[in-house]
């Protein structure tokens, strides 16, 4: 398999990661990764940092794997390799504060929880970076998210006055971190300092200071700049110190007549895990939400995406695929991406017939993770060597009770059932009940290594892939 093959294997499998993963994990840990080379045996894929390797081949090699050889339909043994620093983007430097290397972020041997050793080596996380495809110009503009758009445009105008903070939520894949980067872009070349950081950034980064006290550094990295983006602020829920550290900054910065933008899953009347006193802030400004994108829209999204990767696509294939994907803005340039992969891989022209596979494909995909929340429970109960019974009784003995908030988690988080649903799922529980367990796990997951292996376990059991049937051939991509 030569270079370009790689490459065309490697983009057929960020297509099918992009359906499958979280929005921001895809965005943070995956969109700047390339496949550079393969030799029937080890498939290497390049990443931007040594910590996206620990990270990777952390918690999502054996996804990532699964998904390489289910693409290039042979097996293969995927390495990570740090790409060449000097490839880093330099048009982004200058006025932007990406937060690269922020200050005291270590995993030094034998200090993760999740048993990474790194032969005493030192990792540096790097804050995600303004991404130069998400500006206003590439923005699609539709009734489903022309107040959002407006209002983003308006805080460049006149930043830290009439719209502060900003609030843009929606659900995934609809635009709202295109509009965060956007904003920066644009607030950068007006001459002002910026930050981007997601909720697990600024969380991870407070955490450290603390531990390595460098505490009055990291003020000074959040507090200083002219206009912060806060991505994702949900996942600051249940985070006790965190909600303190976010608290001081945005009234620091609010107070200095600084702009802050945040983005979110939901309103902030609905972020029940955050404290009062920061979801009454979220409001002092404005709230926007982005719906999802009507028919026209989605087929503009399209048109334009097809556009920026020098694809020509005609109107009926658009239309196709506008149709049958409907969710969000993701799952269309997923499924766009798929299309071309498979279309370069085959060396052949997107048709309606080829077209049409793809999609039945992928409906085929999402019949097979469409999982009923009874498995949930019977896996999380197989597990912990319960019962389900056990689960959906009243018993509040120390396992039980993980397991149960684990289920809660699991509904939430993989279904997005709503805590009304997963209550009546498990007796009768309150709602007040399922957010507090959910939140445990949520916030557990990312401290205490145990936790976050029995849940990977659990989900590595509910959405095994089917196995290989016997006989079946095996066949490797030849390059071209």
């Amino acid at each position: 398999m030569n270079e370009v093959s790689s490459r065309e294997v490697w983009r057929a499998v960020l297509g099918e990661l992009q359906l499958q993963l979280p929005r921001a994990t895809f965005e943070t840990w995956l969109k700047q990764t390339e496949g550079i080379s393969c030799d029937g045996q080890i498939f290497v894929v390049e990443v931007p940092t040594a910590f996206t390797v620990a990270w990777l081949e952390r918690r999502m090699y054996q996804f990532i794997q699964k998904t390489v050889e289910k693409v290039a339909k042979q097996s293969l043994e995927v390495q990570f390799h740090v790409k060449d620093s000097g490839d880093n983007h330099p048009s982004l430097a200058g006025a932007i504060t990406h937060g690269s290397k922020p200050s005291g972020f270590r995993t030094r041997r034998g200090s993760s929880d999740d048993g990474l050793e790194n032969s005493g080596s030192t990792w540096e996380a790097e804050a995600p970076i303004l991404n130069p495809k998400y500006t206003f110009d590439s923005f699609v503009v539709g009734s489903s998210n022309h107040m959002a758009f407006s209002a983003a445009r308006a805080v460049c105008e006149a930043p830290g006055q009439e719209y502060n903070p900003l609030f843009i939520y929606s659900g995934v894949g609809l635009g709202k971190t295109h509009l965060l980067h956007a904003i920066g872009h644009q607030c950068a070349a007006q001459g002002m300092s910026v930050l981007y950081a997601t909720s697990e950034q600024f969380t991870n980064e407070f955490i450290s200071a603390i531990l390595n006290r460098t505490t009055e550094a990291f003020r000074n990295r959040y507090r200083s700049v002219q206009v912060l983006l806060m991505d994702d602020v949900q996942f600051l829920s249940g985070k006790e110190q965190t909600h303190e550290g976010f608290f001081h900054t945005f009234n620091d910065l609010h107070n200095s007549g600084h702009q802050v933008v945040i983005t979110a899953d939901r309103p902030p009347r609905s972020l029940a895990l955050l404290e009062d006193r920061l979801r009454s802030r979220f409001e002092w400004g404005l709230t926007t939400d982005i719906q999802a994108p009507n028919l026209e829209t989605r087929m503009a999204i399209l048109a334009a995406k097809a556009e920026q990767i020098g694809v020509v696509l005609r109107d009926n294939i658009i239309e196709m695929v506008a149709k049958r994907v409907q969710k969000n803005v993701r799952e269309l340039e997923g499924t766009l991406n798929r299309l071309v992969a498979f279309a370069q891989l085959g060396n052949s022209p997107i048709t309606p017939e080829s077209t049409l596979r793809i999609l039945d494909d992928l409906h085929a995909d999402a019949d097979r993770h469409s999982i009923d929340p009874d498995r949930i429970i019977e896996e999380a109960a197989n597990h912990y060597k319960l019962s389900p019974r056990d689960i959906l009784g009243r018993s509040r003995t120390k396992r039980i009770a993980l397991a149960r908030q684990v289920v809660m988690y699991l509904l939430i988080h993989e279904l997005e059932l709503s805590p009304t649903q997963v209550g009546r799922l498990l007796g009768g529980r309150d709602h007040a009940t399922i957010i507090h367990g959910a939140g445990k796990v949520s916030s557990g997951v990312n401290e205490n290594g145990q936790l976050r292996k029995d849940v990977l376990t659990i989900k590595e059991a509910i959405f095994a892939l089917e196995p290989q049937k016997p006989g079946e051939a095996v066949v490797g991509i030849s390059g071209r």
